[in-house]
């Protein structure tokens, strides 16, 4: 598909905007003062996939916070700010690759001005944050309610002040629980600025709602060239988020690598634990950086055509499990064997 073309925006050490690959981000759910368990879980989120991370910043000690936790991660460190305007400073001032506000909860001009004079001096580049929850009264009687329309003016709004300030290091970040009206506000906006464009629907729920808004609403934004990072909100573990988004990103072909895992439903010709060793492979593939795709199959009937398109899979029986290769079987193991054999190919795969 044809991107949107957007300005190039450098955080950290990682570039976006500009046609660069889209960015999977995620936050942190620990205390951004409890630097051990921050720094622990954003490794994970690294291993998982995680290319940007976003930490809350709701206190002075928690900006402090960030200079130690910078040293210890490998990716771009986004304080996420609100209110206070002071936070965002010290953010910046103890290593923050960007910073994320709205500054319409920041305060005065010259608050908003303050951090934009420390960003400015750093070339730390302002994410513009603005959610269907926080509109502004005024727009919302302008436009008889939360709109997109309404969205889509706060940010510009947001971005011009900032923008006259003699500043345009930034990326725009509109979001809705709304699925149709953030799909609406994006492209809309996307017509409007040059900008990067952080994009997710905000507050979508927990693992099973909150994947369906998500795909749903992130494929019909992506899949129009608009978007340069993403993030997957659920209620939950982030690594689930960064899981999601990857295959999202994969999904639409806008992401190569990794293990695509396919897996039948089960039926009345199942006869092994389907859901529990499809769970499993799922699990142990994140482990090996392979282009390729795994079949997993309830049933030795069926499972050799159905593993037709996959590069390898496995189908269980009773009491024995096949491998199958191309469409072929390879090999028949014991039902017990079958994950350890799948592994064994993986470990081994190309050297044939």
């Amino acid at each position: 598909m044809e991107r949107q073309q957007t300005k190039e925006v450098k955080i950290g050490d990682r570039l976006i905007g500009h046609g660069h690959p889209i960015a999977i981000q995620s936050m942190t759910n620990t205390r951004t003062e409890d630097v051990i368990a921050t720094v622990g879980q954003i490794q994970k989120l690294v291993r998982a996939g995680c290319e940007i991370i976003r930490c809350a910043v709701p206190t002075m000690e928690a900006a402090e916070a960030l200079s130690e936790i910078k040293k210890q991660i490998s990716i771009p460190l986004v304080a996420d700010i609100h209110f206070d305007y002071r936070l965002a400073i010290a953010a910046i001032e103890h290593g923050a690759d960007k910073i994320r506000i709205n500054p319409g909860n920041i305060g005065s001009a010259e608050r908003v001005k303050a951090v934009v004079k420390t960003a400015k001096e750093r070339n730390i580049p302002i994410r513009v944050g603005v959610n269907s929850g926080s509109l502004e009264k005024e727009l919302v009687e302008k436009y008889h309610g939360v709109t997109a329309e309404g969205i889509v003016e706060s940010a510009l709004d947001k971005v011009k002040m900032i923008e006259d300030m003699g500043y345009d290091n930034l990326v725009i970040s509109i979001k809705s629980s709304d699925v149709m009206m953030c799909v609406k506000a994006h492209e809309l906006i996307a017509k409007q600025t040059s900008h990067p464009l952080h994009v997710g629907i905000t507050e979508a729920g927990t693992l099973i709602s909150g994947n369906i808004k998500s795909a749903v609403g992130l494929g019909l934004i992506l899949n129009q060239g608009i978007g340069d990072t993403i993030r997957v909100s659920l209620t939950g573990d982030p690594i689930e988020e960064i899981k999601s988004a990857k295959l999202i990103l994969r999904t639409l072909g806008l992401r190569k690598g990794g293990i695509e895992v396919v897996s039948c439903p089960t039926c009345g010709r199942t006869k092994i634990n389907l859901i529990e060793l499809a769970n499993q492979v799922e699990t142990m593939v994140a482990e090996f950086p392979l282009d390729i795709k795994v079949a997993v199959m309830g049933c030795v009937v069926n499972g050799p055509g159905e593993a037709k398109e996959a590069d390898i899979g496995i189908a269980g029986g009773i009491g024995e499990g096949l491998l199958i290769k191309n469409g072929e079987v390879y090999k028949k193991v014991p039902e017990q064997e079958l994950l350890d054999a799948l592994r064994y190919e993986l470990e081994h795969w190309g050297e044939e």
